[in-house]
């Protein structure tokens, strides 16, 4: 039944751009036309020595391409595809690849061990297929090595694809040993070792009962640090990798191992090539992550709920440790700085150090400094660098106390380094030291000062003349500046940046016109410090910050004054504008927050909002975020006077709610929709229609990420509470919607991401709950709700009994049993006394040790006693 694909597939690869159309569209509507045919003629092709390499490759990426997408709901889709085709064209395809597993072609190999785990990832949870693994192991005791190799490679990626409860333990254990055999030194093999290594990568989520046995777990642990020592360097890498992976996976299990690990980690470190030096540093870096984790769950006092015990292996280790990682800040490379993306030795030993000061605090302290003494004034730059760096990441972790005499006899020195040091590498990481100086030790959380009016001056001078610097050297000088100001947001009315202030913001828009601001991040670190200063500005320099409006302005206005643009240039100019949206966000929720600064703003506002909308109308199909984000603060600032923008802007915010593709912009869509209901309360009504059928639509769909959904639910009690008893028209729909979330909230067991989630999704059905509640309360149309309490009551009920709700939906919840009192009054008084739970959850908050549920609960208490009472 199969078809000749082989030109086609030729064409769809041609130079020629017409060609390659023309052989794409062809493909698609074969298959449209007749799917099986199609899969079973790719297969085919895949399977077909005689064929170019190039189409067996295209064929076989077509035919995973037609079992698996990245979006959910498409991926959904091609699965059920799969599971209803023809049981006679799956089984000719599936011959097919299994027969070239053994092709003397190793991208057709390869191609087929990823359809494989594509096919044995939908099939297998359903029980089909379930010879697969049995003639897969059939195969590893095979000659030619190539054939060995190729099912190695698709045990891996099986192991990938299904999750452990697929398989049961037989078949495991079985895929362990074939796997295990593979590694060890006796196969000569390098590429059969070298899948097998990679292959245990992915098998190691499945060996949890084989890590409980001794024996096993020995003998596993055993051939993967074997396998540290093979003469092949991408083998070697892989079982680092391993390494690695059982770290967090099974640390509660390293204790035996742990000390030759160290020994072959160190010496991988200081002798081994780059690739696998990288892994074992991420191997120290992995066993503390997980001890980071486990000592803040314990919390400080050793009673808290962490189900793993600490081994401190990060402690034993620090005498041997720390010196091995400060030899690898010495590997510095020549242009790390200019890369982005760099990562090398001397980054990751850094990144480790910084990771086992957060584990053990002050005890790395007298370790780090005779290093950094000995080093930071020597004439070799790389020891000048490797000096610094080291005192930048032991920043966070040990206590202010323990650093901040070391930062004071620093700063100084520092200062002058950062203005004086012939070398950039130096300059660059002593403005990142000063800037985790300003994160981690400056600000309201630390009781000793490290910056005093006297050097206050020195160190903005110093920050202000680097940002002339190179554009790496420039933009950590921005980050320094953006944590100096954020420290003394908390302090009161006025702030000693208060004189620098003018000072400041122009060396900052400076910075955002030099002609290399796009390398190094530079332009947008500068507009983000730019915000910072703004947003911990005092009354003081408010009038400074409303000169700035008509600067940001006339930038905003530059950018839509473009010629045709480039796809290129069109991608930097949304760029730009989404760093002004930004910066007018923050200036517009500065200026709003006091009255007479808000009173001045406004002659902006129509002007601002103009040039918002030409944001908006600059895109054709996508709506753009910032620009969003900073009308939400706008209808914030101006309140009913917004409605005057409505008319020409309801179109976008129609179409950022229709925006499933890019949900984050659907999401601060969802958000503006809230802020705007705040804004014109009933002036609102008339765009209402439009808004909540979206939403509603926007809630049956399955192709929305379900991120937005809470956000939607928040937004419904906006909406009610802004129209009060005109939200009657939607009631019945809202509240249909709300039930189905609430029913299906209760009912979710699963991972933390997902309790997270749950948690999100409760709170956002509460507060439509609450904006319902509160927008009908004193209307003659109360009585509407009645009929919605009983489920209410048991939807709260549901989630006391659950015990797993975060601060904020308890909060919210004993809202929602004051609002139901509230509004209702009698006729929610005996539910409520009737209901299984209220009581307790009422007493459970009144005694809560967070204020914000205390004072919700002492009103609900006040207004259900009223209900009771009447």
């Amino acid at each position: 039944m199969a078809m000749e694909v082989t030109q086609v597939l030729l064409n769809a690869q041609s130079i020629d751009g017409a060609v390659r159309k023309n052989a794409e569209d062809s493909l698609k509507q074969f298959q449209e036309q007749n799917l099986p045919v199609f899969l079973v003629s790719l297969s085919g092709e895949l399977a077909n020595e005689e064929k170019p390499v190039e189409t067996r490759k295209l064929a076989g990426l077509v035919l995973k391409n037609a079992l698996d997408a990245k979006e959910q709901h498409r991926k959904f889709e091609l699965v059920q595809r799969w599971l209803s085709l023809d049981g006679n064209a799956k089984s000719q395809i599936k011959a097919c690849l299994l027969t070239t597993l053994t092709s003397p072609v190793s991208d057709a190999r390869s191609t087929a061990s990823q359809v494989i785990a594509k096919v044995a990832g939908i099939e297998l949870p359903h029980k089909q297929w379930p010879e697969l693994i049995g003639s897969l192991l059939s195969n590893v005791h095979q000659l030619p090595a190539q054939a060995k190799q190729a099912t190695l490679e698709t045990l891996g990626y099986l192991c990938e694809e299904v999750s452990p409860d697929v398989i049961d333990q037989d078949q495991v254990n079985k895929i362990l040993t074939a796997v295990v055999q593979g590694m060890s030194s006796s196969e000569g093999n390098t590429d059969v070792r070298l899948a097998a290594t990679r292959a245990l990568y992915n098998a190691l989520g499945f060996a949890q009962a084989n890590f409980s046995n001794d024996m096993e777990r020995d003998y596993i642990m055993r051939v993967v640090c074997e396998a540290t020592l093979c003469p092949e360097v991408r083998i070697r890498q892989a079982a680092f990798e391993c390494l690695v992976s059982i770290s967090s996976t099974y640390y509660e299990k390293l204790a035996p191992y742990i000390q030759d690990i160290f020994n072959i980690t160190a010496k991988a470190v200081r002798e081994d090539e780059e690739p696998v030096a990288l892994q074992a540093i991420e191997f120290w870096s992995s066993i503390c992550d997980e001890e980071i984790d486990i000592l803040e769950e314990y919390g400080g006092d050793f009673t808290g709920d962490s189900d793993i015990p600490c081994f401190y292996f990060i402690k034993q280790a620090l005498p041997a440790l720390v010196p091995m990682l400060l030899e690898t800040l010495l590997k510095q490379e020549e242009d790390q700085d200019q890369d982005e993306g760099a990562w090398n030795i001397a980054m990751a030993g850094g990144t480790c150090l910084g990771l086992v000061a957060r584990t053990v605090g002050d005890d790395i302290v007298p370790l780090v400094v005779p290093f950094i003494e000995e080093n930071i004034s020597k004439p070799d730059w790389r020891q000048r660098e490797a000096a610094t760096y080291a005192f930048g990441s032991i920043l966070e972790g040990p206590s202010p106390e323990k650093l901040i005499p070391l930062v004071n006899v620093a700063l100084t020195f520092m200062l002058s380094a950062l203005t004086k040091d012939p070398n950039s590498h130096v300059k660059d990481t002593t403005a990142w030291t000063l800037g985790r100086i300003f994160e981690f030790l400056h600000g309201s959380v630390v009781d000793s000062p490290i910056i005093s009016q006297a050097n206050c001056q020195q160190i903005i001078t110093v920050l202000l003349q680097s940002m002339k610097d190179t554009p790496n050297v420039a933009e950590k000088a921005c980050g320094a500046l953006y944590f100096l100001a954020q420290g003394y947001e908390e302090m009161g009315p006025s702030s000693p940046l208060t004189p620098f202030f003018q000072e400041i913001v122009q060396s900052l828009l400076t910075v955002t016109h030099r002609e290399d601001a796009g390398e190094s991040r530079l332009r947008t670190a500068a507009y983000e410090t730019l915000n910072e200063v703004v947003r911990c500005s005092t009354d003081e320099t408010a009038p400074l910050v409303l000169q700035l409006v008509p600067v940001i302005m006339m930038e905003l206005h530059n950018t839509l004054e473009g010629q045709k643009l480039s796809s290129d240039e069109r991608e930097k100019q949304s760029e730009l504008q989404g760093l002004l949206c930004g910066c007018l966000q923050v200036i517009i929720q500065k200026l709003g927050a006091s009255e007479p600064t808000k009173y001045v703003f406004m002659q902006y506002a129509d002007q601002i909002m103009g040039l918002f909308l030409r944001v908006f109308a600059c895109r054709s199909a996508t709506v753009h975020e910032e620009a969003m984000l900073a009308i939400g603060a706008l209808a914030y600032a101006t309140g009913a006077d917004f409605a005057k923008y409505m008319p020409e802007f309801y179109r976008y915010l129609e179409m950022g709610l229709q925006n499933f593709e890019e949900y984050q912009v659907c999401a601060v869509t969802v958000g503006v929709v809230g802020d705007i209901s705040r804004a014109l309360e009933e002036k609102i009504v008339p765009y209402c229609d439009g808004i909540m059928t979206q939403l509603l639509k926007n809630l049956s769909s399955n192709q929305l990420h379900r991120s937005v959904k809470p956000p939607i639910f928040s937004c419904f009690g906006d909406i009610a509470l802004a129209v009060g008893e005109y939200f009657e028209k939607y009631l019945m729909w809202a509240m249909s919607a709300l039930q189905s979330a609430a029913e299906l909230s209760t009912h979710i067991a699963g991972d933390d991401e997902l309790v997270e989630y749950t948690n999100s999704l409760r709170n956002g059905i509460l507060e439509a709950y609450s904006g319902i509640f509160q927008g009908f309360k004193n209307s003659p149309k109360t009585q509407l709700l009645i009929p919605y309490a009983p489920h209410i009551l048991q939807f709260l009920d549901g989630i006391y009994m659950e015990k797993d709700m975060d601060d904020v939906v308890m909060k919210t919840a004993i809202g929602v049993l004051g609002d139901l009192a509230d509004t209702l009054g009698s006729h929610a008084g005996s539910m409520i006394q009737q209901s299984v739970s209220s009581k307790d959850f009422l007493n459970e908050c009144l005694s809560s040790e967070d204020l914000m549920i205390k004072e919700s609960a002492e009103w609900a208490k006040l207004a259900i006693s009223r209900a009771i009472s009447v």
